[in-house]
């Protein structure tokens, strides 16, 4: 087994593939079989999870040395028009923030909402607002749980590269989870490694280095067409061009967490640590023989 790598650690989105047991708990030791060292939770349909099993799950992991990340529901829409279920969209993040804290979740990636009959300039203050919400409460209580909004694929969802960066660098606590394949979706390019440093690079010119020091990026192979993303591919089954990507991740110096969300989760996850870690390999290589 690979050891953990130094600057980016690699996992899945929710149970293993290979796991018999569809459960989080038992996916945390089928992860660690795989040789992975990171799990995104999913809540994504929902907040079924007691906390007496996100506890049982924050201490396994603690044990195991994984590290938990977690995902809101899908039917969070922090822009719908409807007063009512704005307000149930700030406190179903709000609960999803507290599960994940429960469960040892270092950080809670959600997907804003949908333009609907908004612009995008509405659409932003309208988010704006709603998190500003989210978060002055979130600090009140003291959660831990770092909240991310994520890049999104579809164009008809709010979540372009700028409008992510832009709300992380007006929101205080607010960091941004880089989706690289919902990033290519979108915008019909970015697929090359210039083209990922110069995302990486706008990242650390808005929100600093830090950013690039605990990052939280998904990544997986995309099939898309002129309205942005339709559905996940294999890495190795798509036009992503994911060995530059890595490569320009380990050249920017980032660090952080890298989680797969490709139909084969952990083989790619598993392939794609095992290439960083043939980058790691080089450069200590290339060292010694000056």
């Amino acid at each position: 087994m690979i050891p953990a790598s130094d600057g980016l650690y690699f996992g899945v989105a929710g149970v293993p593939e290979s796991c018999p047991d569809d459960s989080s708990l038992k996916g945390l030791d089928c992860l660690v079989a795989s040789g992975l060292e990171a799990m995104e939770l999913e809540f994504v349909h929902g907040l079924k999870m007691t906390f007496e099993t996100a506890s049982l799950i924050q201490e396994k992991a603690r044990q195991q040395k994984i590290r938990l990340s977690a995902h809101a529901p899908y039917f969070i829409n922090l822009n719908t028009d409807d007063p009512i279920k704005r307000m149930q969209s700030q406190q179903w993040l709000l609960k999803s923030l507290r599960l994940a804290t429960a469960a040892g979740a270092s950080d809670l990636v959600f997907h804003a909402g949908y333009y609907g009959l908004k612009n995008p300039e509405e659409s932003y203050e309208s988010i704006k607002t709603s998190l500003v919400e989210v978060m002055s409460i979130a600090r009140s209580e003291r959660i831990p749980t770092r909240l991310r909004i994520e890049t999104m694929g579809k164009r008809k969802q709010f979540g372009s590269l700028e409008e992510v960066l832009n709300l992380c660098r007006e929101i205080d606590g607010l960091l941004p989870c880089l989706d690289f394949a919902h990033i290519f979706a979108r915008e019909g390019r970015v697929n090359s490694y210039r083209d990922f440093l110069q995302v990486l690079y706008k990242v650390e010119r808005k929100l600093g280095a830090r950013a690039l020091k605990n990052a939280h990026i998904h990544i997986s192979g995309v099939h898309y067409n002129q309205t942005g993303e339709l559905r996940h591919l294999n890495l190795t089954e798509s036009d992503f061009r994911y060995e530059e990507w890595l490569q320009a991740l380990y050249d920017a110096g980032v660090r952080g967490t890298v989680i797969c969300e490709s139909p084969a989760l952990e083989a790619e996850a598993l392939m794609l640590k095992n290439l960083y870690a043939s980058f790691q390999y080089k450069k200590i290589n290339s060292e010694k023989q000056r």
